[in-house]
């Protein structure tokens, strides 16, 4: 049998707390570079959740920097369904991640806990295809390719470019009308804490909006 024949078997496997092996995150770096990761990043990231299974993360933003171009940007993104926070202060805050079925991939929800009414929840799906072998959908049929990378210990997602699906065509956004670079960082702490950073900075404007959390292992 060949690699992927014994790929494809490793990634079904079952491990002792029910969940599956999962090699989609692992393949796109190199193997030097998954090995330098803490163990605890590895394992979040090797999860392959089935039956509608689903892990959850609970945390609290520490951190929130807002610029007024980037509160603007991020209201006007709720045309395509609000992939920006629009709660720009410290709170709480629950992640939880499941196996998307149809786009072969996971679907993040993010929760946003506002002083007054009701959290800002926010849905994206991760779909390990395109040029870079990774996508985060936002809504609309708009998208980021995502590059991966290790720095510094920490699992760091970069945007390459934006796009969207119009008409069952993707076309490929120019750099005057994407927001910005994207850059989000998934770093451990130890003790099953782990840091989640966010930051989208503009070529002109400098940085829009930035964002630190700290999450614990469900």
């Amino acid at each position: 049998m060949g690699a992927a024949g014994r790929g494809r078997r490793e990634a079904a496997a079952p491990r002792p707390d029910g969940d599956l092996v999962d090699l989609r995150f692992r393949t796109l770096l190199p193997e030097a570079d998954w090995n330098a990761l803490p163990a605890a990043v590895r394992s979040r990231f090797s999860k392959r959740l089935a039956h509608g299974a689903t892990v959850v993360y609970r945390g609290d933003v520490v951190t929130v920097e807002a610029h007024p171009l980037g509160r603007l940007f991020a209201h006007a993104a709720r045309l395509i369904g609000g992939p920006l926070p629009l709660v720009f202060e410290p709170g709480a805050s629950v992640v939880t991640v499941t196996e998307d079925a149809v786009g072969q991939g996971q679907v993040w929800s993010r929760m946003y806990v506002r002083p007054g009414g009701f959290p800002q929840v926010i849905h994206s799906a991760k779909r390990f295809a395109g040029r870079t072998g990774l996508e985060e959908h936002i809504g609309a049929g708009i998208g980021i390719a995502l590059k991966v990378a290790v720095e510094d210990h920490a699992l760091v997602f970069r945007s390459a470019f934006y796009f969207a699906n119009l008409f069952g065509l993707r076309l490929h956004l120019p750099g005057w009308m994407a927001p910005g670079a994207l850059t989000i960082a998934h770093r451990d702490l130890g003790e099953g804490r782990f840091a989640f950073t966010l930051a989208l900075d503009h070529p002109l404007f400098g940085r829009l909006l930035a964002q630190d959390a700290i999450f614990h292992d469900a």
